[in-house]
This record gives C-alpha cells, sequence and structure tokens, in this order.
C-alpha cells in the first residue's frame, strides 16, 4: 500500500519568496529532464539543482509525478504563448498563415524535448494524456476557427470541413516539426515554413497564396512553347 502521508498535502505558496522557491524547482524539474531524461528525474535531483534541500520539495510537490505535471503544463503554456500570431500581422491571410507556421515551429523547438517524452508517457498516465490533448486542441480549434473566417469570407474552399481540415494539416506540420527537430532533418527554418505554408494554402484553396493558378499557367506556358 505505500508508506502514509505524515504532513499536510501542499498547496499553493502564498508568499513571494514561496512562489519564487516553488517556480525554481519547476524550471530544474525541466532542466533535468531535458539534460538528463526521465531516468534521472528525481526529488533528490530536482533539489540539487535548484539548490534547495530535499525536504524542500516536498513542501511544494506531493511527489515526483506531481512536479512533473507542473513542468508540463508550464512548457505547455510556455508553448501556445509564444506561437499565438501578433494582432500587428494584418491583412494578408498568407501572411499570417506564414508566421503561425514560423512560431509553431520555434515554439515545438524550444518544448520538444519534454513534450516527447510527455506523449511516451501519456498512455499511461491519463494528467499526461489530457494536457496533451489540450495542447492538441488549442491549435486545432485555432485553425479551425481561421479556416471557417476564410471561408465566410470566400477565400478558402468552403466544400472542406473545417475542423477535419485543421485536424489533418495540423497534423502535417506536427509531424514536420518533429522530423525537423527529432530526426535531423537538413531542412532550414525559412524553406520548412515557405513548404508547409504552401501546401496549407494549397490543401483549402486559399486564393492569393502564391501557387494559386499554377496549373493553369503551367498550361499556358506549355501551349505557348508548342506554338
Amino acid at each position: 500500500m505505500g508508506r502514509q502521508r505524515t504532513k499536510p498535502a501542499p498547496t499553493p505558496p502564498t508568499t513571494t519568496r514561496g512562489r519564487r522557491t516553488r517556480d525554481g524547482l519547476i524550471l530544474a524539474g525541466r532542466e533535468v529532464l531535458e539534460q538528463q531524461g526521465w531516468s534521472a528525474f528525481s526529488p533528490e535531483a530536482v533539489a540539487q539543482a535548484a539548490g534547495v534541500s530535499y525536504g524542500t520539495f516536498y513542501t511544494y510537490f506531493e511527489s515526483r509525478d506531481d512536479l512533473l505535471h507542473h513542468v508540463v503544463r508550464s512548457v505547455a503554456g510556455e508553448m501556445l504563448a509564444s506561437s499565438l500570431v501578433s494582432p500587428d500581422v494584418v491583412g494578408d491571410p498568407y501572411a499570417k498563415l506564414m508566421e503561425s507556421n514560423r512560431l509553431y515551429l520555434r515554439a515545438w523547438d524550444r518544448a520538444s524535448k519534454v513534450l516527447r517524452l510527455v506523449e511516451q508517457g501519456a498512455a499511461a498516465d491519463e494528467a499526461l494524456r489530457q494536457i496533451v490533448l489540450e495542447i492538441r486542441e488549442f491549435y486545432v480549434s485555432r485553425a479551425t476557427k481561421g479556416l471557417r473566417r476564410l471561408q465566410d469570407a470566400g477565400l478558402a474552399n468552403p466544400d472542406l470541413d473545417p475542423r477535419l481540415t485543421a485536424l489533418a494539416l495540423g497534423s502535417m506540420v506536427e509531424q514536420v516539426a518533429h522530423a525537423r527537430s527529432s530526426m535531423e532533418e537538413p531542412f532550414d527554418e525559412d524553406t520548412v515554413v515557405d513548404h508547409l505554408s504552401r501546401l496549407w494554402a494549397s490543401a483549402i484553396g486559399l486564393q492569393g497564396a502564391p501557387d494559386e493558378g499554377w496549373a493553369a499557367r503551367a498550361r499556358a506556358s506549355a501551349g505557348t512553347a508548342s506554338d
């Protein structure tokens, strides 16, 4: 059954010093995960990395898993915030699409080490699974709303189901980000952003995108060459 807890369960800190110590443990936990991996992730290692005592760890967290969930939520929140397109990017839908893809790739690069560990553990940990689903839902919902706005404005194919399309194209971007950061694909950021954006735009029939009407132009060029 395991050893019963003899101290009250941790509660969120109410002082500046307490919040700073707790945040320092979360940051140290992330550093241990990214630099040493899951096998080294322990209360002792995290406390040492944060420069606090072993007992201090249990002042703020129930267990290693409790800290892990806080680390993952911190990483997820940072990723979502850093991938939001600035309101200053207005006007051209294709420019917004490119900026969104660029920010996502950069956010993924920063979070990828933790996210890969999370996805491995999500099958056995319902709390981690829910975090993964929340991250995916954020991006799918955002893309769904964006595509629906383009359809309503007559700028994208109205026959596409917005959510299914967002899920399919978002999965494409996610897998390319994974391949680029984890499988050492040699493509630079500008090339990846350019191709992902063109593929996305072509898939939804985005008006005004660079590849719009390429087939007609190719046919016209072939006709001119044969004259």
